[in-house]
């Protein structure tokens, strides 16, 4: 049986809406056209006139599981991210126990095989429990299906690890992903370093903390000749270094994530948990620098490193809550609303940095409207205006700092392999 999605739009390369039709069969586009032959036989889905994309790929989510499914699981992860318009999501490895062996690696593959809504593309990690002591063995856990390498949640320390992890790694092809901070600066931190943190009266986390590791590491990579992706840069300096080892040709990318775009640390007013994030909210200065340098392509897409906690966490001391805020079912919407709506960005470019950018830059076949690509597909109404409300979440996380925000734009329907793995409530097919 053929799919048929009528009355839709696609946005062309010009940012220019075109109308058309998508034909699904067998789980791919077969064709996309002005209009399409029906067969008797044929299922018609009524687009509404709304916007239709490729599918949103998230390169860096938290699902929690193994061992913390209090926080979320891999099936409550997922129908979130299939009701943000996600459609592919890559989860990282900082679980209990940490998905660090071949064995807990296939484990958790059983588990997306049996729960996921999206595809879900696992990456393990690069040292034994994220101790930065000993490597994982990386050659058993890519035949065991590793979709890259990280030590997400905590630093590598020491060059020399990171050396022979980055020589591992560039001999199997696989990329190394870093969460780049130096424990020496962190200094019990819980926000940023500056003027809020002073006010506040708490411990602030420097900037330098995480740039001094960008800067050693992409000499790292250079002399490696390793992909080296840089997780949730936050930093003016940080952009700087990166934008340079770019410029002298080294293989390094790098991701932003929505809160970093739209706040800024004079945004946390009091000691408000859903405002601790890891890194934290920066200066101004660095707000500014991480929109240049996603104009620019020093950052190469946009992550949102959905971090899911139970409420019980996040209730608890400023200086004991866990950092992280979630985000998989907010992004787009409070993306569209403060950058395409004020016109600081056009909808293909935010459209390309949730979609063919972490594409191409981790070699996936997803991320295009294109004939012959997977039916990964997502459906907009770009005008319907709603209030951000923890509450109706389909995720176990309630941890966000937009509680309340009025956005436009929402994701009302979601397509994996051609089959609709989320639909707003409220959009009826004839």
């Amino acid at each position: 049986m053929q799919l048929i999605i009528t009355n839709v739009k696609q946005l062309l390369p010009t940012n220019e809406f075109e109308s058309c039709e998508v034909k699904v069969k067998d789980g791919m586009i077969e064709e996309i056209a002005d209009y399409i032959e029906r067969l008797p036989t044929d299922k018609l889905i009524d687009g509404q006139g709304n916007l239709i994309t490729p599918g949103f790929i998230d390169i860096h989510v938290h699902l929690r599981e193994p061992g913390g499914g209090a926080k979320e699981t891999v099936e409550t992860g997922t129908k979130a991210a299939a009701r943000g318009g996600f459609t592919t999501v890559c989860t990282m490895p900082n679980t209990r126990p940490v998905v660090d062996n071949p064995e807990i690696l296939q484990q958790l593959n059983q588990k997306i095989t049996d729960t996921a809504s999206v595809r879900v593309l696992p990456y393990a990690a690069i040292t034994q429990s994220l101790q930065g002591e000993k490597l994982t063995d990386m050659a058993r856990l890519k035949e065991a299906g590793a979709f890259a390498f990280t030590d997400d949640g905590v630093g590598v320390q020491t060059a020399d690890q990171m050396l022979q992890a980055m020589q591992i790694a560039a001999s199997l092809n696989m990329p190394i992903v870093a969460h780049c901070e130096d424990n020496s600066l962190i200094h019990q931190g819980v926000v940023h370093d500056g003027e809020v943190s002073k006010r506040l009266k708490v411990n602030g986390i420097p900037a330098v903390c995480e740039s001094v590791q960008i800067a050693r590491d992409v000499l790292l990579a250079e002399a490696t000749g390793c992909h080296y992706h840089v997780c949730h840069v936050s930093t003016k300096e940080s952009v700087r270094v990166i934008r340079d080892a770019k410029r002298a040709g080294i293989n390094v990318t790098s991701e932003v994530t929505p809160h970093h775009l739209i706040l800024n640390e004079t945004d946390i007013k009091d000691l408000d948990t859903n405002f601790k994030m890891n890194p934290p909210l920066r200066a101004k200065d660095d707000q500014q620098a991480l929109f240049e340098g996603l104009l620019d392509g020093t950052i190469d897409f946009i992550a949102t490193d959905h971090a899911p906690h139970t409420e019980a966490e996040k209730q608890t001391d400023i200086n004991k809550s866990p950092f992280g805020i979630v985000g998989l079912e907010t992004a787009f919407a409070l993306l569209y609303s403060q950058f395409v709506q004020t016109e600081k960005v056009t909808l293909k470019q935010l459209i390309d940095w949730l979609t063919i950018k972490p594409a191409n830059v981790f070699d996936l076949t997803s991320g295009e409207l294109k004939v012959g690509r997977a039916a990964d597909l997502t459906l907009i109404n770009l005008d319907q205006k709603w209030l951000i409300d923890k509450e109706k979440f389909y995720s176990k996380g309630k941890n966000t700092p937009f509680q309340n925000w009025e956005v436009t734009a929402n994701p009302i329907l979601t397509m994996v392999n051609g089959k609709i793995v989320y639909e707003e409530a409220s959009y009826v097919k004839p």
